[in-house]
């Protein structure tokens, strides 16, 4: 059984850092390919970041690019989202997600993801 717990949120000004920290727990880590969503009050859900499941390459939401870094630990099952520059339309709540594939899908799309998270809040106040 899959689980995945998401930390690491909070509450910053404008212009500060955050970084979200997802545990995973269950099958093959290593193999899985991970994505960071966020889903802002009365908005969609939307990918913000995704990564290889060796690390190698990664993939970022226009409006966090050069302000969001994906990376992972695949020894401890662990992935993370450092967020600098924090501005207050990325206040959100914060979710990881395992792909259902690497290779098909778009990585974007919530459906072509399979297990979840809870969730961890990020408010940025200006």
């Amino acid at each position: 059984h899959v689980r995945l717990v998401e930390s690491g949120g909070g509450s910053v000004q404008a212009g500060g850092s955050l970084k979200l920290s997802c545990a995973f727990s269950g099958y093959t880590y290593s193999y899985t390919c991970m994505t960071w969503f966020r889903e802002a009050l009365g908005e969609p859900r939307e990918g913000v970041a995704t990564i290889s499941a060796d690390g190698g390459a990664t993939l970022y939401f226009d409006s966090v690019k050069g302000r969001a870094t994906i990376s992972r630990d695949n020894a401890k099952k662990m992935l993370y989202l450092q967020m600098n520059s924090l501005k207050p339309e990325d206040t959100a709540m914060y979710y990881c997600a395992t792909r259902r594939s690497c290779d098909r899908g778009s990585w974007r799309s919530p459906s072509e993801h399979e297990f979840w998270g809870q969730g961890t809040q990020v408010t940025v106040s200006s």
